[in-house]
Formats: C-alpha cells, sequence, structure tokens
C-alpha cells in the first residue's frame, strides 16, 4: 500500500488511489494538482504580507518563531532528496519549482521599507537551498524516475546539478544597499555540491566567504553503510571530501568557520554498536563531540515509519533490527552525545578514496531496491 502511496504523490504521473474499508465504504485519494509555473509562484510571492503575527496571537504574546522567518526568503518548492526519514518529498513533491531572480530581489528589495528590518536576512533557500534553479531535463520531459532516486549513496548522473544559478543571485542579494548580511541557512546537499564539478567549489566559497556566520549545518545523519542505505543518504567518503573542501577553503580565507552535523540515533536499522562507531569517527575524523543529535521519530508518510512500524526492509520484507525501547533509544543518543577528549586519526584522509568513474547501469543495479511495483 505504501510503495503504491509514495509513487502517486507527483503531478504528471500520479494516479487516484482508492481502498475499500468496512465493505462498501472508500477511501479515495485523488492525484495531485499539477505544479505552479514560475510566474504563478513568483505572483504568490510578490503579493504585500504584513511579515508580522497576525494581530489575534500578537494579542496573546511574543511569538518567537517570527524571529526565524520573519525576514527569510523561499526561492523554491519541492525536494527530491528522499531522505526515508524525511516527509517533505511528499508534502513538496520531487521536482523542483523556482522563483524568478527577479521576484526575489524584489521581495528582498522591499524588506526597506519595513520597521523591523536591520540589514539581516537570516535565510534565502527552500527545503534544500543549494537545489535552487536547475532540474533533471529527463524528469521535466517525462516525470519523476519511479526505479531509481535522483540521489543516494551517490547522485544519479542524469541530474548534472549546477550551482550558478544561485551564485549568480546570491551576488546581486550582496549588492542591494540596505542587506548588510544574507545568510543561507537552508539544509545544503553536499553530495550536490561534490557532484557540480565546474560551480560546485565555487560555490562552497561564496558560502564560505559571504553567507555563512561562524558555523555551516550539514546532515550525514550517520556513517554506517547499513544505516545509511536504510536512510537514503550519501556515504561518509561523500563528507569527508567535502569537509576537507569547506576547511581548506577557510584556511584560504583566514576564517575560523566549523561545520556542525546534524545526527540521527535509533533509525530503523541502527544498534548500539553502530552508534559507537558513529561517536569514534566524530571523535577521530570530524575532530569534535556531537551536539545536535535526535532521538528517530516515525513521522507519517515516510519510508523510515514503514520499516519502524513492520519491523521489515520494504524492499526486500526482511525482517530487521528497530530499536523502540525509549531507554535504549536515548542510551544510543547519550552515546554520541557524551563528553570525551576526541582524538586526531593516524590514518590521513581515510575515509577519502579516489572518486571513481561513475557507471549508470551498476548505479541502476545497486537502487534497484527502489522501484516501487
Amino acid at each position: 500500500m505504501f510503495h503504491h502511496f509514495y509513487a502517486n504523490n507527483e503531478p504528471g504521473v500520479s494516479k487516484g488511489l482508492m481502498q475499500e474499508h468496512d465493505g462498501g465504504r472508500y477511501l479515495i485519494q485523488n492525484p495531485p494538482q499539477e505544479s505552479m509555473t514560475e510566474e504563478e509562484i513568483d505572483h504568490i510571492y510578490d503579493i504585500g504580507y504584513e511579515r508580522d503575527v497576525h494581530p489575534y496571537y500578537k494579542s496573546q504574546g511574543e511569538v518567537r518563531g517570527l524571529q526565524t522567518i520573519q525576514f527569510s526568503v523561499t526561492t523554491h518548492h519541492g525536494c527530491y532528496g528522499e531522505c526515508n526519514f524525511c516527509a517533505i518529498t511528499v508534502h513538496q513533491g520531487r521536482t523542483i519549482r523556482s522563483r524568478s531572480q527577479k521576484s526575489i530581489v524584489s521581495e528582498i528589495d522591499q524588506f526597506k521599507e519595513h520597521k523591523d528590518f536591520k540589514g539581516i536576512i537570516n535565510d534565502v533557500g527552500g527545503a534544500t537551498a543549494n537545489m535552487y534553479g536547475f532540474e533533471c531535463n529527463k524528469k521535466l520531459k517525462s516525470g519523476v524516475c519511479q526505479d531509481i532516486p535522483c540521489t543516494s549513496s551517490q547522485v544519479c548522473p542524469i541530474l548534472k546539478p549546477t550551482h550558478a544559478p544561485q551564485i549568480e543571485l546570491l551576488g546581486k542579494i550582496r549588492k542591494l544597499p540596505h542587506v548588510k548580511k544574507a545568510f543561507v541557512n537552508s539544509g545544503i546537499r553536499y553530495d550536490l555540491i561534490q557532484e557540480d564539478t565546474k560551480h560546485g567549489k565555487q560555490y562552497l566559497k561564496t558560502l564560505v566567504d559571504h553567507h555563512i556566520s561562524g558555523q555551516m549545518k550539514v546532515a550525514p545523519e550517520h556513517i554506517d553503510d547499513k544505516v545509511l542505505k536504510y536512510m537514503n543518504k550519501p556515504d561518509k567518503s561523500t563528507l569527508m571530501r567535502f569537509k576537507k573542501d569547506f576547511d581548506d577553503l577557510n584556511k584560504k580565507s583566514g576564517k575560523k568557520q566549523f561545520l556542525t552535523y546534524y545526527l540521527i540515533a535509533a533509525h530503523p536499522g541502527s544498534q548500539l554498536k553502530d552508534m559507537e562507531n558513529l561517536k569514534e569517527f566524530a571523535n577521530s575524523e570530524l575532530q569534535l563531540n556531537p551536539e545536535q543529535v535526535q532521538v528517530f521519530i516515525p513521522t507519517p508518510s515516510t519510508y523510515s515509519a514503514l520499516m519502524y512500524y513492520t519491523e521489515m526492509d520494504p524492499w526486500t520484507r526482511e525482517k530487521m533490527f528497530i530499536e523502540k525501547d525509549p531507554m535504549r533509544k536515548q542510551k544510543q543518543k547519550d552515546v554520541v552525545t557524551e563528553k570525551t577528549k576526541y582524538r586526531k586519526s593516524s590514518k590521513k584522509e581515510s575515509y577519502i578514496k579516489a572518486k571513481e568513474k561513475f557507471n549508470y547501469r551498476a548505479y541502476k543495479e545497486l537502487h534497484g531496491f527502489r522501484k516501487y511495483y
């Protein structure tokens, strides 16, 4: 049932679903409406919003969430990251729909008229910031693929990511006289930066030089290959290549900026020994004691939630380990967040491997488990 549900949440390729209940009663899921065009998205964001709390709620006291979003700018809708624990793919779709640069710059230009604007833009991005401005031509022509994901342990070679549009956009924003600083605080897919051999390092340099404040947040979530496969996340060698590029750029610029890492404990398939390995990796390779660690929550409409409740691999139907005891879940987190003296690894760049030539057929065979039917 879930395979059918997941495969029918994308405009253009989805069908309506019907499920019988109690003999004669039916649950109906209609196909999603067509995605908005660039012109339609621009129109929505060009409306003159107040950028303030509604008077009804303001009368009840301060709304702290306003500080984060009041002067943040949405650049696009959608995300094809397909992290198995995240419902954004289902909510926003797997096809990126970007606003025009003119619309984004115009919105920011209007900030100077707002009494609360102090020249700081908290975020320029979307569900994943660096998906702005590019999409897979095959997907735009024929709809999303139902057999392989756009990203997983590696990026699909047909995608061909380019960060040129966002580099250009950020440059235009920096030139606005009333903007002191524009941060990119939305999620960043470091595998896309690594895959973009033409503009990836330039984009990362742009972020390092102008658009982060002291630290940059990335979300590897884990380092164990088995757990990463269940999460549908890139492998640790991709993370280490990115970290090296980030550290090198900061060294050249003379800045002391750091990466912070979002990690998940007790995800389906993760055992205590896996978290102990993660702790060792964080201490020896990342040179830190992790703090941004959350205990897995089975979010509705996600494959990870399906694993949690069925205790099966959704594609092989094999039984898998699921930690459900609250105390042992917390233990998995505590193992990683425990304060210890970390040591530098004696193996230089032990997790950085030469990037092998990509083989599309092998990629498709490797990720055949993602076929929904």
